[in-house]
């Protein structure tokens, strides 16, 4: 069962209903085509019995269950070079529930101050010589949902362990810890208030959102009833476990075929994390359909990025500074390369390999060209959000 049949069966009564905005009916689209003749492909012949399969393209879109595989591999090599050899820490950074409405209303204004005040809390911790007196290397994550699929907006921050100060030194954390949760989560949170109040100004991007004095005053006493909810995880071991855990975060969406169970007329089943292990959860499928499209994000953003050592500008000096400074070889590209291009070969040879006679091998005879596909009625898409 994969997330695609759940469109094709129940999203026509579902589009009958509601609207898609541009960005959600591309994601519709591409999930429904995916692996099928409507992208077009091409078809292979075994070069020793002579079965032939059909093969058809995949979408690529980032939010497909079935297109994170060889994307997620290819992002992790080019990590690899990047990574330093100290422990490394995770951090969650989490929006309150209070915040959904205005993020269903302006979704990319809301991620972008949650990117921007996770970043800046992290390198305002760093570069204070109470802690580290330095610059970090840190990449963050954005996930927009838990296990039942609802909204619940958060950032992963993984995070080496020390700092590389202006002299060229590297600072490790002396307590076996990066900063006080308590005190980070305050910052934090004095520091999204202060830019969600900027961001209803005059022309700004949240200016019609909050124009109501009475609305914005209600929301700002919701979040600042409570303290925000800033996790820390134990810290990682070397390069290999950060790799290994950092995969687990990059390429996610919302649910994987691998979780969904089954389907009738009227539901969608799919198993969800419980204590202790995992339970069924059943939900309408038209419920099950709004859930998922929640988290489709706003077109063109990113949902993944890098900071401090790690940030695009002076990357490659930084990270050679910071190695000097851990008395670090550099990576090999050359052995990284290599095994990278291994693997590759690997997962094409096993794909190659005809399963019939277990001696050939697929080989491209003839393409498959792509087909014209419906697109959602019209009535039911309009502009992004």
């Amino acid at each position: 069962m994969t997330l695609a049949e759940v469109f094709r069966r129940h999203g026509p009564a579902y589009l009958a209903k509601q609207v898609l905005s541009s960005a959600k009916a591309k994601v519709w689209r591409a999930i429904q085509a995916c692996r099928t003749a409507v992208l077009g492909g091409h078809v292979e012949t075994c070069d020793c019995c002579g079965v032939t399969r059909h093969v058809y393209h995949s979408c690529r879109n980032r939010h497909c269950p079935q297109c994170q595989t060889r994307a997620k591999e290819q992002w992790l090599a080019k990590r690899r070079e990047e990574l330093l050899p100290v422990p490394y820490f995770h951090w969650v950074f989490t929006l309150p529930h209070a915040l959904h409405p205005l993020v269903t209303q302006c979704p990319r204004a809301i991620y972008e101050l949650l990117f921007g005040c996770a970043s800046a809390t992290l390198g305002e911790f760093a570069a204070n010589p109470r802690w580290l007196g330095g610059q970090l290397a840190f990449s963050l994550v954005l996930h927009t949902w838990k296990q039942d699929l609802g909204r619940h907006v958060h950032v992963h921050a993984l995070v080496a362990g020390g700092a590389l100060t202006p002299t060229g030194e590297w600072k490790s954390p002396k307590r076996g810890f990066l900063f006080p949760v308590q005190a980070l989560s305050r910052v934090f949170r004095g520091k999204f208030m202060a830019a969600l109040g900027e961001a209803r100004g005059p022309g700004q991007r949240l200016a019609e959102a909050l124009a109501d004095d009475k609305l914005w005053r209600t929301l700002r006493q919701q979040l600042l009833t409570h303290d925000w909810v800033v996790y820390a995880k134990q810290p990682l071991g070397g390069p290999e476990q950060v790799l290994e855990y950092l995969a687990r975060y990059t390429h996610r969406v919302a649910i994987s075929n691998e979780r969904l169970v089954g389907m009738d007329e009227t539901t969608v089943r799919f198993r969800v994390r419980a204590t202790p292990g995992k339970r069924v959860l059943q939900l309408p499928a038209e419920e099950f359909i709004e859930r998922f499209l929640l988290h489709v994000l706003p077109g063109g953003f990113k949902r993944i990025r890098h900071y401090g050592l790690l940030a695009p500008v002076a990357k490659a000096t930084k990270l050679t500074l910071a190695r000097q400074a851990l008395s670090a070889p550099a990576p090999d590209p050359v052995i990284t390369a290599t095994v990278e291009d291994f693997l590759q070969r690997v997962g094409r040879g096993e794909w190659a390999r005809c399963p019939h006679c277990n001696e050939g091998h697929f080989v491209p005879t003839a393409a498959i060209p792509p087909q014209r596909q419906a697109t959602p009625p019209s009535s039911s898409v309009r502009g992004p959000p």
